[in-house]
């Protein structure tokens, strides 16, 4: 929730324990999507990886590669600012609700539920391809599971909060990419 204290807003995030899985606290969650997201980091930026067959090239080190690659680069960053600017003041870094929170279904949002993420990937996308080496398409997928893993806790608080409205647009929407019909 979103509460006014001397003219600034502040978050209630949810509270711990509630969006568990298992054994697992919404910390222990927060800090393994972490994890999973600097260990993608790591292996797309690292100039090279301890083992050696990551390091290894899959596409040639050329110069038309590297524009497509920097192209997908500048696309997927523009979904996200596309994305965040349309999420407006319900945007969060953690997964959580404000006050008079409502479900976004325009922009972007009208083809997947999680346009920001869809976007970091293709970045992350373009970037292992600019680099052209194994270690940075590893990369990408972890990355992408990190926030398959975030995306996973703000559909369980969605739902929560909007119900059927949310399970309707689930049903309309595709997660990371659009729902083909």
């Amino acid at each position: 929730m979103l509460v006014a204290a001397g003219g600034r807003a502040r978050e209630r995030h949810v509270q711990p324990g509630v969006l568990a899985h298992g054994n697992c606290s919404l910390e222990g969650q927060r800090l393994r999507t972490a994890l999973v997201l600097a260990a993608g980091a790591y292996l797309i930026f690292a100039p090279v990886v301890p083992f050696r067959p990551l390091n290894a090239r899959f596409l040639a080190d050329a110069r038309a590669i590297r524009a497509l690659a920097l192209g997908i680069v500048v696309a997927g960053l523009a979904i996200t600012v596309w994305a965040r600017r349309h999420l407006g003041q319900f945007w969060s870094a953690r997964v959580s609700l404000k006050e008079g929170h409502q479900l976004i279904k325009s922009g972007p949002y009208a083809w997947v539920r999680h346009p920001i993420y869809s976007g970091i990937f293709l970045a992350m996308l373009g970037t292992a391809l600019f680099v052209g080496e194994w270690r940075g398409l590893l990369g990408t997928a972890v990355f992408l599971v990190g926030h398959w893993l975030k995306a996973r806790r703000e559909e369980v608080l969605l739902a929560g909060q909007f119900g059927t409205a949310y399970e309707d647009y689930c049903q309309r929407t595709g997660s990371l990419l659009p729902r083909l019909r």
